[in-house]
């Protein structure tokens, strides 16, 4: 996210031919299906599954302003749930803190919310001004209470990580200290939290570092194997179609690259894991599109490493988060153009365009 001074005229566009019905309706696949709008406009989220009926969006940003032009972005705290069955969103209790480009994870059920980007100021600026937090917290939804935890390190707080999940482990890598208009960083370290003892634990030396700084990337763990997928350096425009891979069962063996790249590399995307194959989704500063937005559907194949082609967005959207509950992957919300690119529509000039769009992809 980095605002710049290009001007681009855009006409806004249609949607055509997409079900407003929840995905278990659907029989078809490889397609999106419209679902019930968010309750409010949000970007920079994080997206769990709690279980196989209920999702929650974590933290981020939301729109700033009531007017056809948004006005800035601002941190919030609201916690809103989707219940599946129903189409329909609840609100729950706040995180203890306001944080966008949180590291969110779900264990067991509960949702851990390790770190994040908070605001510099105060009163906040509309635009980013954003720094690390160390603050963890555990949310149970059965009492719907937040409960703190030990910090994140010394001098590993931090935004933006790329998270996978392997029993009772909550693996961080990469992420972000700082975002402001003209820069961002972006780290190497990789961090685990242990959900059962509740504190932070060490991984070996050769394991403690991904190969180059990454973040606003996706990632998971399927087998034993971490994935560490696309995602920037630095800059917006420096995307990258890397894919990462740590053996979890010996990560004395270090971080390994695969040969499979993706074919459009891509930061501020979204992704999500079903059976053996990474499905990664739309993403920021496209230079190639006239809202600076990925529109991409590519698929990595765990067992061949390579990758595919699918559907492209409905509703290309990049610092969305998505989610996979069966074979339907969620994406809530959202950016409609890359963030601080001057686009006109209407005649009015607009630098950032957060959506309460959401949809999902039935594989």
């Amino acid at each position: 996210m980095i605002f710049s001074k290009t001007f681009i005229s855009l006409n806004l566009f249609g949607v055509w031919g997409i079900a407003n019905a929840s995905p278990y309706s659907i029989k078809s696949t490889g397609h999106w299906v419209n679902l019930t709008k968010l309750p409010h406009p949000r970007q920079e989220h994080g997206t769990v599954a709690i279980d196989d009926k209920t999702i929650a969006l974590i933290g981020g940003v939301f729109r700033l302003g009531d007017g056809d032009v948004q006005e800035g972005l601002l941190t919030t705290d609201m916690v809103e749930v989707y219940d599946i069955p129903s189409n329909t969103w609840r609100t729950k209790a706040p995180t203890p803190y306001k944080v966008n480009h949180p590291n969110v994870a779900t264990v067991n059920g509960k949702v851990y919310l390790l770190g994040g980007l908070v605001e510099a100021q105060n009163p906040p600026s509309p635009y980013p001004d954003w720094i690390p937090s160390g603050e963890c917290h555990v949310y149970d939804p059965a009492t719907d209470v937040w409960s703190p935890l030990v910090p994140m390190e010394k001098s590993t707080e931090r935004g933006s990580a790329i998270l996978g999940v392997h029993g009772e482990m909550i693996y961080l890598a990469g992420g972000m200290t700082f975002l402001i208009p003209d820069d961002q960083d972006s780290l190497t370290t990789v961090t685990a939290f242990n959900t059962t003892s509740g504190k932070w634990q060490k991984l070996p030396s050769i394991a403690s570092n991904i190969p180059e700084g990454r973040q606003h990337g996706v990632g998971a763990v399927v087998g034993n194997t971490f994935y560490v997928v696309g995602g920037r350096y630095m800059k917006k425009q420096n995307v990258r179609g890397t894919v990462f891979m740590l053996d979890l069962n010996n990560p004395q063996a270090g971080w390994k690259t695969s040969e499979g790249k993706m074919p459009v590399p891509r930061g501020g995307l979204s992704g999500a894991v079903v059976g053996k194959k990474f499905y990664t989704f739309g993403g920021e500063a496209n230079p190639n599109a006239t809202d600076g937005v990925f529109k991409e559907t590519e698929i990595f194949d765990m067992i061949t490493e390579k990758w595919s082609e699918e559907n492209p967005m409905a509703v290309p959207r990049h610092g969305s988060s998505a989610v996979a509950v069966g074979n339907n992957i969620y994406l809530p919300g959202g950016g409609l153009q890359e963030d601080g690119l001057e686009v006109e529509i209407g005649g009015k000039q607009h630098l950032l365009r957060t959506t309460d769009h959401f949809d999902a992809y039935v594989v």
